[in-house]
């Protein structure tokens, strides 16, 4: 470990207390809260917090873990901002000496009762790693406290023989056990049960759905009503990277096409959007220039989007889990939710107007004309004419959450719209609001396939989004061609044609309307991916 460590820090934090009881100690819970944490959790990429003011931070629970070497804490972390909101993250924290340290990612330098060393993040130790992964082996024996440990079903491993991190961390992190088992510690966690870890678990072990990660255990903190999930262990799925780098290679290749070609875009025959279709139906024009791959991997992810409603819809014991039917509840629920986020867009757009040009600014002008036409579908919707059911659904699915594997695809991550609280990515929704958000990631890797590649293609950009749209059409008419046969051969209960047309029509407007926050304050030049979207539904 290099010397210089202690160069990257100003002098350390002095306490009193020994480290086996420091959490304990009210001095050193008081200066780690601010002194150390606020400096430290600011910089992390897992910390959701950073749009906002920090007002103060709080431990408000921890827990004690030891290895035959160390001592452990997770430290339960509460971040209040200014903007009176606050959120709550995991901390896995150990106090090591620098010639004990696997890392040179500290956290600050400490004296604890005149021993000095550094307090680290857990998992960069490799002998925290292994505790975690041998008391999920012994689970039931291995609980502290509130902490409790799960050993899956399918979990047959019975001995730790590696650890490492799994690329880079994001909003969780990652270790893969054993090359082949993934621990996914959630750094923002929640006063309820993770999606992730409930719907893994459900689809898993009782329904039995393969296309998916297997689920392998958890570690949940125990509440009076409800658990607290830290981690997920799955199966690791062997893979080729996820859909949407698939996605943007295969529909680079059907650009592509047009220049090796010569084909002419406006001689292809046309497909009204929403209009199923099966491939064997497909216009041989058509296949000549996109190729039939990829409406072949559009159909089999339909069939297995369609068997994971099928399993998310097929319980009928598990209250998480039993179809329900909509109601007025519902109704206000949906309204209240949809036009509170229309008003942020509708201000937001208005306040970036200036950093628009081009099309997207004659979209967005185009969106603020129509906005009475907007809102005033999202207050249609009128449940008494509904016959379909709601189901638990996967809550933010798109390209990036699917793996391929081969020819095959695994669905991953349940965690939900990181925009929403828990207890709205547990309300049970029409299944159709994951195809459609499934239909704007189609959307999202055609364009992004144009943007990213303007100079590669030897055509006016109007005519590759006018190509990009036709392709669409297809994608999503042959993915319902098959999603639908295959829910309804299922029961799973998605409504007949004028309802599932209504359905795909209100969920698309409402991801193409959430989609547009996000492009505005990230990346304003995509902001016409969503604008066009919602031109395209409402027809103006």
């Amino acid at each position: 470990m290099a010397t210089s460590i202690q160069d990257t820090f100003n002098a350390p934090f002095v306490f009193k207390a020994d480290w086996k009881e420091a959490f304990n100690d009210a001095e050193f819970i008081k200066v780690f809260s601010s002194d150390i944490l606020e400096n430290y959790i600011l910089k992390k990429r897992w910390y959701g917090g950073k749009a906002s003011t920090l007002k103060y931070i709080e431990v408000v629970d921890y827990f004690k873990i030891t290895s035959e070497k160390n001592t452990y804490y997770g430290a339960l972390i509460e971040v209040n901002y200014k903007e009176a909101f606050l959120q709550h993250y995991f901390m896995p924290v150990a106090f090591m000496a620098q010639e004990e340290l696997d890392t040179t990612t500290l956290i600050a330098p400490v004296t604890l009762n005149g021993i000095e060393g550094y307090l680290v993040d857990a998992l960069h130790q490799e002998d925290f790693r292994r505790l975690v992964f041998e008391n999920i082996i012994n689970a039931g024996k291995a609980d502290t406290g509130n902490v409790k440990f799960h050993k899956g079903k399918a979990l047959k491993e019975n001995k730790y023989i590696s650890s490492r991190f799994m690329g880079i961390e994001q909003s969780n992190t990652s270790i893969i056990y054993n090359d082949n088992l993934v621990l996914k510690f959630f750094r923002r966690i929640y006063v309820s049960t993770n999606p992730d870890y409930e719907i893994s678990r459900f689809l898993t072990e009782r329904m039995k759905f393969k296309h998916t990660p297997a689920y392998k255990g958890s570690i949940n903190v125990a509440m009076a009503d409800d658990n607290i999930t830290l981690a997920l262990m799955q199966e690791l799925v062997p893979n080729q990277g996820d859909a949407w780098k698939y996605m943007l290679d295969a529909i680079d290749g059907v650009f592509d096409n047009l220049k090796n070609k010569k084909i002419k875009i406006n001689s292809l025959p046309d497909l009204e959007l929403f209009k199923s279709i099966t491939i064997n139906r497909i216009p041989p024009e058509i296949i000549d220039w996109a190729g039939l791959s990829l409406f072949l991997k559009v159909r089999t992810l339909a069939m297995r989007t369609a068997e994971m409603h099928i399993a998310l819809g097929g319980d009928t014991t598990d209250t998480a889990f039993t179809p329900t039917t909509y109601n007025g509840d519902y109704t206000v629920w949906l309204k209240n939710r949809l036009i509170y986020q229309f008003q942020n867009r509708l201000n937001t757009i208005e306040n970036n107007l200036h950093k628009l040009d081009g099309l997207a600014l004659e979209l967005a002008h185009q969106f603020l004309d129509n906005k009475t036409l907007i809102r005033k579908h999202f207050l249609d919707f009128d449940w008494t004419k509904l016959k379909s059911e709601r189901i638990r659904i996967h809550g933010d699915y798109h390209l990036g959450q699917v793996l391929v594997n081969g020819d095959d695809f695994y669905i991953l991550d349940f965690e939900g719209e990181p925009e929403s609280t828990i207890r709205d990515r547990k309300v049970k929704q029409p299944p159709l609001k994951d195809v459609a958000g499934l239909f704007r990631s189609f959307h999202y890797a055609i364009y992004a396939t144009i943007f990213n590649n303007k100079d590669k293609y030897p055509y006016e950009q109007h005519e590759l989004f006018a190509a990009g749209e036709l392709l669409f059409n297809y994608m999503v008419g042959v993915f319902l061609d098959t999603y639908i046969e295959k829910a309804q051969e299922g029961n799973l209960n998605i409504g007949y044609s004028k309802e599932i047309a209504f359905l795909l029509k209100y969920c698309i407007l409402e991801k193409a309307v959430y989609e547009l926050g996000y492009e505005l304050n990230s990346r304003p030049r995509w902001a016409v991916i969503p604008l066009r979207g919602i031109a395209s539904i409402m027809g103006y």
